[in-house]
């Protein structure tokens, strides 16, 4: 990931936490009612093919385009939590976590008393090197 990529990311990184649960809470959900219906008298009876144009098929598609989303979220947040490491300052640290938790800048700067100028240099600092562990581990 570049700089850009690595500060979006961080922006993002609380809303896609959220949506990872929720897609997770839903598959599990979904496993559950299909385990159950797998049990019964319908687990006897012969499938039918699902063609593009069946409603069915089509929510098929949609889910496997939806898996495919999840797992590029869950890649960029699992790359930002293999980094976080490299982190150590605690000012830093406090920032960071306060990002990931989802506040915005100006709510940083108000619950840690710094100027937004001042929060928006920690954040390019820890991208920085967020980006430069990035580079320096391959």
């Amino acid at each position: 990931m570049n700089e850009k990529q690595i500060e979006r990311t961080l922006k993002d990184y609380h809303w896609m936490i959220k949506e990872i649960k929720r897609q997770r809470d839903v598959l599990e959900e979904e496993i559950g009612l299909k385990l159950v219906s797998s049990s019964g008298i319908e687990s006897t009876l012969p499938k039918a093919k699902r063609t593009v144009s069946d409603p069915v098929g089509q929510e098929v598609l949609r889910r496997e385009k939806k898996s495919g989303w999840i797992m590029k979220l869950e890649k960029k947040v699992l790359y930002i939590q293999e980094r976080m490491e490299v982190i150590e300052d605690p000012r830093e640290k406090a920032i960071l976590e306060c990002m990931l938790d989802g506040m915005t800048i100006s709510a940083i700067s108000q619950h840690m008393g710094l100027s937004r100028r001042q929060v928006y240099h920690v954040k390019d600092e820890i991208v920085r090197k967020i980006s430069h562990f990035t580079h320096s581990a391959q």
